[in-house]
C-alpha cells in the first residue's frame, strides 16, 4: 500500500504539519498570556490601548511618520503590532511624565523602553540613518 516516494511524501508532510501546529500554538499562547488580566484586573494589552486611547490627541502627522519610520525594520507581518505597542509605550511615558504635547525626547524614550533587548542594535542603526543622538539615553539601554 504505502511504500517507497509516498510513504516518504506522507511523513514528511506529517512533520511539516507538526512544525506549523507547533509554531501557531506558541505564537496563540503567547497572545493568550497577554490577554491574561494581572492583579489590577487590566492584562497588557489592555494597558496597551488604555495609553493609546488617553494619547491620540496628542499626536501630530509628522509624529505618526517619524513612528512609522521608526518600526520600518520590523518585517511586514509584525510591523502594525509593533507600532500599537511603540505607540502605547510612548503613551505611558507621555501620562508619566505629563506632557500636554508629545515632542522627540518622549518618543524616543517610549521607542527604546518599547523595544525589546534583543533588537536594540537595529534601534541604534535606525537612531543613526535618522540622525538622532542617542547619548542622552544611554541609560535606558
Amino acid at each position: 500500500m504505502l511504500d517507497g516516494w509516498f510513504l516518504i511524501f506522507i511523513l514528511c508532510w506529517v512533520v511539516v504539519l507538526i512544525t506549523l501546529f507547533g509554531i501557531g500554538g506558541f505564537f496563540m499562547f503567547r497572545k493568550f498570556l497577554k490577554r491574561l488580566p494581572k492583579e489590577d484586573g487590566k492584562s497588557d494589552m489592555d494597558w496597551e490601548e488604555y495609553y493609546v486611547q488617553k494619547t491620540k490627541d496628542l499626536w501630530t502627522d509628522e509624529q505618526k511618520k517619524l513612528l512609522d519610520e521608526l518600526v520600518s525594520p520590523v518585517p511586514e507581518l509584525f510591523r502594525d503590532v509593533a507600532r500599537h505597542k511603540i505607540a502605547g509605550k510612548i503613551g505611558e511615558v507621555a501620562l508619566v511624565k505629563k506632557v500636554k504635547r508629545l515632542d522627540l525626547d518622549t518618543i524616543i524614550k517610549g521607542y527604546i523602553l518599547a523595544t525589546p533587548k534583543r533588537d536594540h542594535k537595529f534601534l541604534r542603526k535606525k537612531m543613526d540613518e535618522l540622525n538622532i543622538d542617542i547619548s542622552p539615553y544611554e541609560h535606558l539601554f
